[in-house]
């Protein structure tokens, strides 16, 4: 019996270490899941973080990406005009007739002659003599030596080319900038022939447009030296406001300016980095301008071409190790002013600048602007 009680003890504990074994790999089952769990888990925290990071840095990257266009300055000369365009008229033309019925006794003149004042053009029976008025040149003659004519009949023409006037409408945002006795030149570009002259009158009382007003400014225009100038020809009238010779210039487009309309630009300094620097402007035409202090000629100077976003927040604390630049080519074509961009007068002008306007029409704001960043 005792023996029996024994081999059931023995048996009751060969099944609790069993059981005991069996229960410890459970526990080692339930601690592998949850160290397989806690690496996936960890894994796809890292690569959530990653991803999120990798988003941060290409964001606070394209911010930063800031592309710069190169200027050169050179030596030119400049000036800001305005321009009115007109057609060249006669001043003085006249066209001889008949006082009765008569005939020609004698024709002093052929057509092209030039005549002075008082010379003899055309003798009449009856002793009548044709003579001159003014200066000028038979332009035509409708009869001939002997012919019979009658009264009122038209007998030859006499036309003065050598001074004619140029009537142009100058709109009322720039009648403040034109004055009689004004120094112009007057242009006839189909015969490639161009004249100093000056305002001759203006007729502020009479004025044409609706929404605009337009008076009429006269120019006498002496064409005594040119050859092929005829009345009808197209000509510009241009007045110099501003001109500056043999003076630092560079495109306007390559300046930046700050709110208070200062102008500045960008060099690159010894540490490779960019560095806004004020200039002083003077004279500009609206495609060129005069750089008074702050360029050299020759010296290479950079403006902001593209920039993706401001510097704000977050960004700013990275833009140090984030930033990225980079210069395009030149696109510059500054020339030297002989036969260059500089020379041609402009008529469209800023108001952050002297000068401006053409026909009546004047630009606003400062071309080529933005703000320097801070």
């Amino acid at each position: 019996m005792a023996k029996k009680l024994e081999n059931k003890a023995a048996e009751t504990e060969e099944i609790n270490i069993a059981a005991e074994k069996q229960e410890g790999k459970k526990k080692k089952k339930g601690r592998k899941r949850r160290i397989v769990k806690r690496l996936i888990w960890t894994l796809v925290i890292l690569l959530v973080v990653g991803v999120a990071v990798w988003s941060i840095y290409s964001k606070l990257r394209a911010e930063y990406k800031v592309t710069y266009d190169p200027y050169t300055a050179t030596t030119g000369s400049i000036s800001n005009s305005l321009s009115f365009t007109g057609s060249m008229q006669l001043i003085d033309s006249a066209t001889y007739t008949a006082s009765s019925n008569c005939k020609v006794k004698e024709i002093y003149v052929a057509v092209g002659d030039k005549v002075k004042e008082g010379d003899r053009l055309m003798r009449l029976s009856g002793g009548e003599t044709i003579e001159a008025e003014f200066d000028g040149t038979v332009s035509s003659i409708e009869v001939e030596k002997g012919d019979e004519i009658k009264a009122e009949a038209t007998l030859l023409t006499v036309a003065d080319f050598d001074h004619m006037i140029v009537s142009v409408r100058v709109g009322e945002s720039n009648i403040t900038q034109v004055s009689v006795g004004q120094s112009c030149k007057v242009t006839v570009s189909s015969v490639g022939a161009s004249f100093d002259a000056s305002i001759d009158a203006i007729d502020y009382a009479t004025y044409s447009g609706n929404n605009v007003a337009y008076y009429t400014a006269k120019v006498n225009v002496d064409t005594s030296e040119a050859q092929n100038v005829w009345p009808g020809m197209q000509a510009t009238v241009t007045i110099t406001l501003d001109e500056a010779k043999d003076v630092t210039v560079m495109k306007m487009e390559g300046l930046s300016t700050e709110r208070d309309n200062t102008a500045f630009v960008y060099k690159e300094n010894e540490d490779g980095e960019m560095e806004a620097v004020t200039v002083t402007v003077g004279v500009s035409n609206g495609n060129y301008v005069e750089i008074k202090d702050g360029i050299a000629p020759g010296e290479t100077v950079y403006k902001i071409a593209e920039k993706t976003e401001e510097e704000t927040g977050l960004a700013a604390l990275f833009s140090g190790l984030f930033s990225n630049r980079q210069v395009n080519r030149s696109n510059n074509r500054n020339r030297n002013s002989q036969g260059s961009d500089v020379m041609p007068d402009f008529s469209n002008m800023p108001s952050g600048f002297p000068g401006g306007g053409s026909g009546g029409s004047g630009g606003s704001g400062f071309p080529g602007g933005g703000s320097r960043g801070n």
